[in-house]
């Protein structure tokens, strides 16, 4: 669920970012092309990323699974970089999309900490003591 949600949150938030470029805040000497570009092709790295994690996930490789989603989460997580430059000026739906963005990172790395420390846990009674 998480990771539909953060499909959707970013495709809806990077659409936008795209198509209305020129209403975000720009980076200086970064041009508006140049910026729809990055843009465009980091959310296709990002989700890849995603795709990666998913399928190491189903496939029970869960350590490789978890880096391939803590590099996913940063779509979400750059979405909140807009800030470092400017506020955007644009209608409240797609704004929100920023912090839609921000916390399906958010969940993407409280499922990542949960998964990891169950991936660690030894039981009591498959403990090894090293004392004889």
């Amino acid at each position: 669920m998480i990771l539909v949600f953060t499909l959707v949150s970013t495709v809806l938030h990077y659409t936008h970012n795209v198509v209305r470029a020129a209403d975000y805040p720009q980076i200086p000497g970064v041009s508006v092309q140049a910026a729809q570009i990055l843009v465009a092709l980091s959310w296709v790295v990002f989700t890849v990323f995603g795709a990666l994690g998913y399928r190491a996930y189903v496939h029970g490789r869960y350590w490789r699974s978890l880096a391939f989603l803590l590099v996913y989460s940063l779509s979400g997580l750059a979405s909140a970089g807009h800030f470092l430059v400017g506020v955007p000026r644009i209608p409240a739906f797609w704004f929100a999309t920023i912090f839609t963005d921000s916390f399906a990172a958010l969940a993407l790395w409280v499922f990542v900490c949960w998964t990891a420390m169950r991936l660690n846990r030894v039981s009591v009674a498959g403990q090894m003591s090293t004392q004889h």
